[in-house]
């Protein structure tokens, strides 16, 4: 696997080590999570369960049903 480029919301402080990162891996997009100040540890899920989790989140049900990640 090639190194991933991780990427942190704008609207976090800057050099503040509180943030979820996340990276997608070429080719097939696979989407990575991190806490930034603890970064050892990553969260690899697939495109549908992320977008299954942000729209449960958005709609206020917190984690929605079938999402799943695989440490």
């Amino acid at each position: 696997m090639s190194p991933l480029t991780w990427q942190k919301s704008s609207f976090s402080e800057a050099g503040a080590d509180t943030c979820i990162e996340v990276a997608a891996a070429p080719p097939t997009h696979t989407p990575h999570l991190r806490e930034s100040d603890d970064p050892g540890i990553v969260l690899t899920t697939t495109p549908a369960a992320l977008r299954a989790l942000l729209r449960g989140i958005k709609a206020g049900s917190g984690l929605a049903e079938g999402v799943g990640v695989r440490r």
